[in-house]
Order: C-alpha cells, then sequence, then structure tokens
C-alpha cells in the first residue's frame, strides 16, 4: 500500500518548445532565464554549457540538443574504470595522456562539431578533441591524471552525447578509414602529377636542344614510376590474379596487363634512348582507378553494414556476487549488509551459467536465464516482431535480445551468451549466395569479361598481322592497341557514376553498402515489408477509446493513474492525456504485478489495468487477442477501454500504389493478425499479408520466392528480420536515426523517408542506363582507336594522350546525368533532415 501520492501539472493551451531539445515543455515551471525546458536534465546541460561559455551551440542551430527526460544511470561507465574494458577503447597511451575514441550516434549537425570540439573547456583534463561526423566518432586526447576514461564519457553523456559501447569494441572491430587505400592514392597521385609536369617539354617539343636535360627528366619519370607500379598498382594485380586462379576474367585483367605494358614498354625505351615513354599513362590509369575506390570506401565506412550480435549486446553487464551462500534472492543494494550481493561489473564474454545478472531499467537482456526478482516486462520487438512488452513472473524464462522496461530484475544465467537464442538465431542467418540462389556475378564485370577478351583478340591479331608483313612495326601496335582499348574509361564510367548516385542517395538518407546494390536494387521484382518498426512508426500507438462517454474529471483521475505505471503502454497513454488534463491527488493505491492498479482519487475507487484484472468473467468468455488493451473500471462500473494499433506510416497508400505496377507486395509480420483488415483496407487488395512468421518462417518465403525467379527485397528493422535480409537480394534496414542499430544488411533506410522507396528505384533503374549509355561511348571510342592503332597509324604518345582526355570526357557526361536525374527523379534539393 502506497499512501499519500500527490502531483500537479498546470494545463498548457500553448505549446512551449525546450530551448535545448526542442520538445513541448508539459509546463512552464522548468525554466532559466527566460529559456524554458522540457526537463531538469535539458537544463542542466544548458546550465553547464552557459557556465562556460558555450551558448553558441545554440545560436549555430535551433534546438540542437537531445532530449534529457530519461536520466541515464550514475554507475552505467563503471566498467571503464577496468583495464581490459578500457584498453578496447584505447588507442594511446603514455605516461602524460591517453587517446581513445567514442562512438556517439547523437552527432547531427554543427552545433554539435561546436560543442564536442570544444570539450577542454568544459573539462581542462581534455587536452583535444576531434569529430569525424561522417562516422560519428569523436577522438578524445586527454590527461589521465585528471580525468579517468570512464569521467570522460560521463562528460560526453551530461552534455546529451552519451557513447554507445558494445561488446564488438572488445574485437576491436570499429569501421576505420581503409589507410592502405588511401595511401596508395596519395603515392600515386604525387607521381602522377611529377611525371606529368616532366614529360611536358617533350609533349611541346622544346626539349631538343637540351638532349642531356632530357635524358635526366626521362630518368626521373622511370624512377617515379616505380612505386607506382610497385605499391599503388598491386590491388589491381592481386584482383586479376585472383581472377585467372579462379578461371574468370575480370575487369582489372586489362587494367594491369596496361599497366605492366606500359611500364616495361617506357622503361625500355628509356634505358635505349629510343623515347620518353609512357609513364604519365600509366600512373594517371591507377590513380583515377583508386581515386573511384576510395570514393566507394568513403560511403561503405560512414555507416557499419556488417554486424553481429556483438554490436548488439552491451561491452559489459552488472554480476551479483554473493558474499555468503545466501539466498539469491537477498538484497540487491550493494551498500547493504555483508552478506548480501555486491555489483561487480564484468565483460560480457565472462559471464557464465549460474551467474546472477543485474537488469537496469532500458537495458538488453544478454543472455538466456530465469528471473529471480522483480517483474519482468520484456519488449521483444527487435527479436520476435511483436509490437507489445510481454510480461513475465517469476521462475520464467527470459531470452537474449529483450530490453527490460519496467523496474530492474534479476536473472539466473543458464546459458551463455555465445549459446543463448539471440546469438542462435544471429549465427543461423544465410548468406547472400545458396545453392537455390547462386550469385550472380555484376554486369559491368559480364561485360569486361568479353571485352578483355576482345581485346586480346585484337592486339594479338596486329601483332600477328605486322609480324608478317612489317616486324619493326609489331611492337608499337601491340602496345597502342593495349593502351587505347585499357578499359579505364568503362571502369571510371562505372566507378564514378556509381559513387556519385550513391552520394546522392546517402545525401537522402539511403545509404547503399556498395556499387552492386545498386544494380540488385534495379532488379528487384519482388518487395517483402515487415511491419513493426517498418510499416509502423514505433514512437507513438494509435490510442482510441471505446466505452462509456468520459468526463473531464473521469481522464484526469485516468491520466493520474497511468502516471503511475511504468507499462509502456501507461506511458503511452499518459503523453496521450497529459497535454489535456490536470494530475489529482492518489489517497492511496495498490499496484498488482502483472495486473493493473487499484487506487482512491477523490473519493472514488478506481481499477486499472489488464482485462484480467478489471472484468476477470469477460476475460474468461471473451477474451482480448490482441492484449493492447488498458480497461478501466470506477466503483464497481466497467467504464470502456483503451485500445492500442500500430500508427501506420503517413503516405503508405502512396508508396503501394507507386510500388504494385512495377513490383508484387508482401507484408511478412511476426507480429499477430488483429489489424489484418485495417491493414488490408489501408494497402489494398493486391498486398499479401502473412502473420504470425517466426524468423526461420520468414528466411524461408523469401527462398520460396526465389525459387520462383523472383528477385526479392527485403525492408526491416528488427533481428527477426535479420535472416530473411540476408536471404534477400537486396535487404533494407529500417532506421529511426541511421546511425543507431541496426541488422546486417545491403542498405540502411532512414524511417521516414520510407514513402520515397519508389524514387530510389527508379533513380537506381536510371543510374544503370547512364553507365550502359557511358560503355557505349566509351566503345565507339575505342572502336576508333583500334583502327587506328592496328593499322599503326596511331603513336603510342598520341594513344596516351588521348586515353585521359577520353576518360574525362565520360566522366563529365555520366556525373552530370546523374545530377540531372536527381533533381528530377529525387527532387533533390534538402531533405537534411535533424
Amino acid at each position: 500500500m502506497k499512501a499519500g501520492v500527490a502531483c500537479r501539472m498546470e494545463k498548457t493551451n500553448t505549446a512551449v518548445l525546450c530551448r535545448h531539445c526542442g520538445e513541448p515543455c508539459p509546463n512552464d515551471k522548468i525554466v532559466l532565464g527566460e529559456s524554458h525546458f522540457c526537463c531538469e536534465g535539458c537544463r542542466l546541460v544548458y546550465r553547464l554549457l552557459d557556465r562556460n561559455g558555450l551558448c553558441t551551440y545554440y545560436e549555430l542551430n535551433t534546438h540542437p540538443g537531445v532530449s534529457r527526460r530519461t536520466p541515464v544511470r550514475k554507475d552505467k561507465f563503471a566498467f571503464l574504470d577496468q583495464e581490459k574494458m578500457a584498453d578496447a577503447l584505447v588507442s594511446f597511451r603514455d605516461a602524460d595522456q591517453t587517446h581513445a575514441t567514442f562512438y556517439l550516434p547523437a552527432i547531427h549537425c554543427s552545433s554539435c562539431l561546436y560543442l564536442l570540439e570544444n570539450l577542454h573547456r568544459l573539462d581542462p583534463g581534455v587536452l583535444s578533441s576531434r569529430v569525424d561526423f561522417a562516422a560519428r566518432t569523436v577522438f578524445l586526447a586527454f590527461d589521465h591524471h585528471r580525468i579517468s576514461l570512464r569521467e570522460a564519457a560521463e562528460l560526453l553523456t551530461a552534455i546529451g552525447y552519451e557513447p554507445y559501447i558494445s561488446m564488438r569494441d572488445l574485437g576491436g572491430s570499429r569501421s576505420e578509414p581503409n589507410r592502405r587505400l588511401i595511401y596508395r592514392l596519395g603515392v600515386a597521385g604525387f607521381c602522377f602529377g611529377n611525371i606529368m609536369l616532366l614529360s611536358f617539354p617533350e609533349y611541346l617539343g622544346i626539349d631538343g636542344s637540351e638532349p642531356m636535360l632530357r635524358q635526366a627528366f626521362r630518368y626521373l619519370s622511370l624512377l617515379l614510376a616505380l612505386p607506382v607500379l610497385l605499391y599503388s598498382a598491386q590491388p589491381f594485380f592481386f584482383s586479376a590474379w585472383s581472377g585467372l586462379k579462379s578461371k574468370f576474367l575480370n575487369i582489372d585483367a586489362p587494367i594491369a596487363l596496361a599497366v605492366l605494358v606500359t611500364f616495361l614498354r617506357g622503361g625500355w625505351e628509356v634505358m635505349s634512348g629510343g623515347g620518353s615513354g609512357y609513364f604519365d599513362s600509366m600512373s594517371g590509369i591507377v590513380f583515377f582507378m583508386l581515386a573511384g575506390r576510395v570514393l566507394q570506401d568513403r560511403t561503405y565506412r560512414a555507416l557499419s553494414f556488417d554486424r553481429d550480435y556483438t554490436a548488439y549486446f552491451p561491452m559489459a553487464v552488472t554480476v551479483l556476487e554473493y558474499s555468503t551462500a545466501g539466498d539469491p534472492a537477498g538484497p540487491v543494494d550493494s551498500t547493504g549488509p555483508a552478506a548480501g550481493p555486491r555489483e561487480v561489473s564484468t565483460a560480457l564474454p565472462d559471464v557464465r551459467c549460474g551467474d546472477t545478472l543485474l537488469i537496469h531499467s532500458g537495458e538488453l537482456i544478454p543472455a538466456d536465464g530465469i528471473l529471480t526478482r522483480g517483474d519482468a516486462l520484456i519488449d521483444y520487438s527487435f527479436v520476435t516482431g511483436e509490437s507489445l512488452p510481454v510480461c513475465r513472473e517469476l521462475g520464467e524464462i527470459l531470452y537474449a535480445g529483450g530490453r527490460q522496461t519496467g523496474a530492474s530484475i534479476e536473472l539466473l544465467v543458464f546459458k551463455e551468451v555465445a549459446q543463448s537464442y539471440l546469438t542462435q538465431l544471429w549465427n543461423r542467418q544465410p548468406g547472400k549466395t545458396t545453392p537455390d540462389t547462386p550469385g550472380k556475378p555484376s554486369f559491368i564485370h559480364t561485360l569486361s569479361r568479353y571485352f578483355t577478351i576482345i581485346v586480346f583478340a585484337v592486339a594479338a591479331s596486329a601483332a600477328l598481322y605486322w609480324q608478317l608483313v612489317d616486324p619493326a612495326r609489331t611492337w608499337d601496335a601491340v602496345t597502342a592497341v593495349l593502351i587505347v582499348a585499357c578499359p579505364c574509361a568503362l571502369l571510371l564510367s562505372s566507378t564514378f557514376t556509381n559513387g556519385n548516385l550513391l552520394r546522392i542517395m546517402a545525401k537522402n538518407h539511403f545509404y547503399l553498402r556498395n556499387a552492386e546494390t545498386i544494380e540488385h536494387i534495379a532488379g528487384t521484382t519482388h518487395i517483402v515489408f515487415d511491419k513493426t518498426g517498418t510499416l509502423t512508426d514505433t514512437g507513438a500507438p494509435e490510442i482510441r477509446w471505446q466505452g462509456d462517454q468520459l468526463s473531464t474529471l473521469d481522464r484526469w483521475s485516468i491520466a493520474t493513474l497511468a502516471a503511475q505505471s511504468t507499462h509502456p503502454l501507461s506511458r503511452a497513454l499518459a503523453a496521450h492525456l497529459r497535454p489535456t488534463s490536470e494530475l489529482l491527488y492518489i489517497s492511496s493505491f495498490i499496484e498488482r504485478p502483472g495486473g493493473g492498479l487499484d487506487a482512491l482519487i477523490d473519493g472514488r475507487r478506481w481499477t486499472y489495468g489488464s482485462q484480467a484484472f478489471v472484468r476477470p468473467q469477460s476475460a474468461v468468455s471473451q477474451p482480448d487477442a490482441t492484449g493492447a488493451a488498458i480497461y478501466i473500471a470506477c466503483d464497481g462500473h466497467f467504464l470502456g477501454a483503451y485500445h492500442f494499433s500500430g500508427n501506420f506510416r503517413t503516405g503508405l497508400d502512396k508508396l503501394v500504389s507507386d510500388l504494385t505496377p512495377h513490383q508484387k507486395l508482401t507484408v511478412l509480420s511476426g507480429d499477430n493478425s488483429h489489424e489484418r483488415r485495417r491493414l488490408q483496407a489501408l494497402l489494398g487488395d493486391g498486398v499479401n499479408l502473412l502473420f504470425d512468421r517466426s524468423p526461420h518462417e520468414k528466411t524461408q518465403y523469401i527462398r520460396h520466392l526465389q525459387r520462383r525467379g523472383e528477385k526479392v527485397m527485403m525492408v526491416g528493422d528488427g533481428l527477426n528480420d535479420a535472416g530473411a535480409l540476408g536471404q534477400s537480394d537486396v535487404g533494407i534496414a529500417i532506421a529511426a536515426d541511421c546511425g543507431n542499430f541496426t541488422p546486417s544488411s545491403d542498405a540502411i533506410l532512414r524511417a521516414d523517408q520510407l514513402t520515397r522507396l519508389p524514387a530510389f528505384i527508379r533513380f537506381c533503374r536510371s543510374g544503370r542506363r547512364i553507365i550502359v549509355a557511358s560503355f557505349v561511348l566509351s566503345i565507339l571510342y575505342n572502336i576508333i582507336g583500334l583502327w587506328f592503332a592496328v593499322h599503326s597509324a596511331l603513336s603510342p604518345l598520341v594513344a596516351a594522350v588521348l586515353m585521359p582526355a577520353s576518360s574525362l570526357s565520360i566522366l563529365l557526361v555520366t556525373y552530370g546525368s546523374s545530377n540531372v536525374l536527381s533533381r528530377l527523379l529525387l527532387h533533390d534539393k534538402d531533405h537534411s533532415g535533424r
């Protein structure tokens, strides 16, 4: 029994926005000067920044902060005091300072950059801070004598940038730039630029009077070409050799051959004094190819597409250690008697069967176990697709992957993390290639294979012809053929066009893993959608009252009851009623775990909760199949119930009407079918709806479609979709914030951009047409050039000049075309959002 619970709240007729985060303020009592705040957390951040002269943070962008309504547990980062876990984040340490990198999902604007790079003004122990905006990370150099790694994490949390630290960090697998590729590009660019400068006198014919100087320039070009051949060009040689070992001629084979031939021919000419060689062409080929690869690598590195369960689990959990062999259900307070449990932060891989875990509100259940204390209210939406949390009682099994939404609970582990249900579910994910769905190479590599065969045939024919007619001209003809026919124009047009498409779509919050994903999207014939979190907005459910008409006092009483419960449905109801309600005085109330509340408000007895708690007889005769309702009774009289349903995203009808003429559509959900009629009416009869599907059944359905010849796109958001995302030809993960955790996928689409999916598909198809058109243009150029080359009417020097000129012209055409299409198809202006 709890008595004397009193709480008052003033009604607000006009929405006052929080100065820090921009959310509506529930009242006008939390203020600082003339600024209003939605909670004490936001006010504390504002006061901290104001005290340190950092209010420029609020001038760069409007309401740039993140809501601080949900407090962060004080000892959440205590595990960073342990050297083993701290070392996972530390990149350097000496006697004076430590360097560490944190991943901060909340980074989103220029205000974030300003604040995070001025951390030294908040704590003098921070020596410097540097933000990588694309990767959403901050690099800190700090004096560990004045501030610890844990305190640095707590400082970031205090200003609204809580670090996301997962089990994956223990393996040091954060996405890092491909520095070796960047170094290769830098070397190729340096050598290419200097070789071009040294070659200008020969291009212009002004070095005849200085033969010694001319020969010196030639030898310098030869020396500069060596690191390009031996270091920068290695990826092309390795790729070509791998293809040959697999009996496959990829597009890198003629590039590698052209590089090798131009270097050998150029070296022979320089050493024999017969000419300047073709080192400018060779270094140019390598430089432009590497530039395209670096462009694509930047998009891939900005987001993590390859994620396993270690990126979902926390790095550490709280293990309760008992000093005596007492009852595990003893007191939890670590400051209590000596016989009570001691809270120990433990690395997740070190958790063993028989350990008792303390799971706080909002924390993930990391291992399968038995509930030994507390009331479990578990959100399994990410694992099973169920849209509503489920209640579990003492002695029941809790599976890994759920998130506790109520008060703290204790869990006795009976399966370690590596053997848990979630881990097994993740490990069952299929690869993209299966016996039923064999992998298909990119159309670029297919085209390049035939192109390579043709080039080699033409070169061999030219060599044979000139060997019979005029052997002295054979070598010139063969080298000219290989230089002119180098597929760099083909590869560059593909690389830079796809790179620009990736950039444009990323600007519109659609992030693709690689260029092959563009092809797969363009070829999609069947799209499968998950329901919960994909077609529905998990932020706020739709709430309907069904029952007697409520008076104003009734609504205020119900709002007061809802405010006392931690159940997610109660929280949603409280938020729904709060703007028009006052909270009343509660004389007394009793909370019955898993049932509801009995309360006395203004002399009236209210019963609030589940159907079985409020109307036990009807729960037997007419059970609520959805379970998504809160039943209300007053003084023994049943008033009605608030029913909760998924809040479907706006624009779904338009999304379906745009997709159905070109693709077949299916909704594949792990949730129950209580919303079938509503969803069918919204989407139309042409959409196939399937409910109550397990993760394995989802994967099997995708495989079934592929056996029928369909090219399947799967759009989902949860772990229960991970197998289907992996099996499909292209898997798209939906995320409310693209920096947050998503299953392994081929693409990540921000949730509010889902209705633009048809436009993205059309854009990918148009991009493929641009590449094909550029190929045709390149082939026309190659045919003309080869005609002169095989007749030995085109000197290698002229061929070397024409090669980069043609490549650059094709790049300009493809780049301009893709930009024009983005404005026509995506209406690409500003979709930056927050």
